[in-house]
């Protein structure tokens, strides 16, 4: 299998598995890719979507050159296509997205990344949006995220000159949200799991729901879509549950409802 996906107690894990092509994006990846991220979408146990490479050294080098170099025009366009689907759809899914780079993410790599909420990246790893070394650009999105996400002279001066950076510089520019050595990425994971699943399910979807929608609006029809978001945590059980837990100082025991 060249995605693999595990389901554990509200948490999900998707892993790209080619470790012995870079975990580079090839045809049936992407396509196994998109089948996961569709299974998910519509499991409304999941709280939190972890984003991981086979390996340890790269997360994902981009799309697979040596499939690419026998692909004709039309068949790079469709590519294309189902490249940019495959990274808006997992942008748009309804709960936490993070990606975890224990290894180097390039090109797409880097766009498959950018398309989660959240980036936890290890400080020997490495990231570039490097298309322009190879004549062409980022085609999946990377232009429009990167450049959301740390301003458009940043993005372009990243992408101009195809740089490869590291953890520090990647945390310093807001590309990435925590560094951490390799070895202790996992036990970073871990806390993001915890402190983001032991949240109210329905009240951290309606955030992630009032940020996007609200983000680049006016400032009015923002807070009228943030208002919208905060009526429907209104009537869920675990509103009432978390008054309750306060009352009798306990910890909630949130069920997604």
């Amino acid at each position: 299998m060249t995605t693999l996906l595990t389901i554990q107690d509200h948490i999900a894990t998707i892993t790209l598995n080619r470790p012995e092509s870079s975990n580079a994006v090839s045809r049936e990846l992407l396509g196994s890719f998109l089948k996961h991220l569709q299974e998910v979408s519509t499991n409304a146990s999941i709280r939190i979507l972890f984003l991981e490479g086979a390996g340890e050294k790269v997360f994902c080098a981009g799309a697979d050159l040596k499939e690419r170099a026998d692909m004709t025009e039309k068949e790079v366009i469709q590519f294309l296509v189902q490249f940019r689907f495959t990274c808006t759809f997992l942008e748009n899914l309804p709960f936490p997205t993070v990606a975890v780079l224990k290894g180097d993410a390039y090109g797409g790599g880097l766009e498959i990344a950018l398309s989660c909420d959240l980036r936890l990246m290890a400080n020997e790893a490495k990231i570039g949006l490097t298309e322009t070394k190879l004549g062409i650009i980022p085609g999946a999105g990377g232009t429009q995220r990167l450049s959301r996400l740390i301003g458009v002279s940043r993005a372009m001066e990243l992408i101009f000159t195809a740089r490869r950076i590291e953890g520090e510089k990647a945390l310093q520019l807001g590309i990435v949200n925590s560094i951490m050595n390799r070895a202790e990425l996992p036990a970073l994971k871990s806390i993001y799991a915890e402190e983001i699943s032991s949240s109210a399910p329905v009240a951290v979807r309606m955030a992630k729901k009032a940020i996007k929608s609200g983000f680049n609006q006016d400032m009015n029809l923002a807070l009228d879509m943030e208002r919208a978001c905060y009526l429907q945590t209104l009537k869920t059980k675990d509103r009432n549950e978390a008054l309750a837990a306060f009352k009798e100082k306990r910890k909630p025991n949130f069920i997604g409802e």
